[in-house]
């Protein structure tokens, strides 16, 4: 089970985070949503439409942990593309809807990891993941891909703590992928290690995370050419 302080804490962040989300995303007019996103070959809706997405998926790994009965994420990558495609062809406050009511229904599911998990690790993208971890994901999901969405928000208004989530998800992904051996160091002291370690990488977390979810390089120092990265 997951200690009910940090589960507290961490649903009051997802929803902070969230509502920023959801600000940015009704600020967006029509002919805004088209635009592309951060994410290469999805616009603003395609991206929009992920977080809806995967907020109803993310509740099948709750129902995993708390049940010990495995749920997928997914029945396949091409159902997944078939759902996004399908929300995000919805008119723009359909789409806003689809979005407010998973993130509502996620953060009302995962009350369930307060209590007994019967199993403690579930997988995403073929990842092992902690269990108590869930909440923490989707708090990465939401800070990455409002960042994707290319407006005013800048990644540093997110609270610390969730450039923390969303930094530890990605570093979990780059190891399952096998990412070039790196030291990362942040200015808030936080350290990992990817493989042998080999190059140094100095940042703060949101420097940090833009370049390695995203691949931009601006505010991080290396100690060696700046290697390529699987993409989060």
């Amino acid at each position: 089970m997951i200690n009910s302080a940090r589960l507290h804490s961490d649903l009051s962040r997802l929803g902070r985070e969230t509502d920023m989300l959801l600000a940015t995303v009704e600020s967006l007019a029509d002919n805004e949503m088209t635009v592309p996103s951060l994410c290469e070959g999805w616009t603003r809706a395609d991206v929009i439409a992920h977080l809806a997405s995967s907020g109803r998926a993310l509740v099948k790994l709750i129902d995993w942990a708390t049940s010990g009965e495995e749920r997928p994420l997914y029945d396949s990558s091409e159902a997944r593309s078939r759902e996004i495609a399908a929300l995000a062809a919805l008119p723009r406050e359909e789409l806003i809807g689809e979005l407010r009511e998973s993130a509502r229904n996620f953060a009302e599911q995962a009350q369930r990891l307060s209590g007994e998990l019967l199993a403690t690790e579930v997988q995403v993208s073929g990842k092992a993941v902690p269990a108590t971890s869930i909440v923490a994901l989707r708090i990465a999901e939401v800070v990455v891909h409002h960042h994707d969405l290319g407006t005013a928000w800048t990644i540093e208004e997110a609270d610390p703590d969730s450039l923390l989530n969303a930094l530890e998800a990605v570093v979990r992904s780059l190891r399952a992928k096998g990412a070039p051996g790196m030291t990362l160091v942040t200015e808030e002291r936080d350290e990992w290690v990817i493989g042998d370690g080999g190059l140094r990488v100095l940042s703060d977390r949101a420097g940090m995370l833009q370049w390695l979810a995203r691949g931009d390089a601006e505010h991080v120092d290396l100690d060696g050419p700046v290697p390529a990265l699987p993409f989060w």
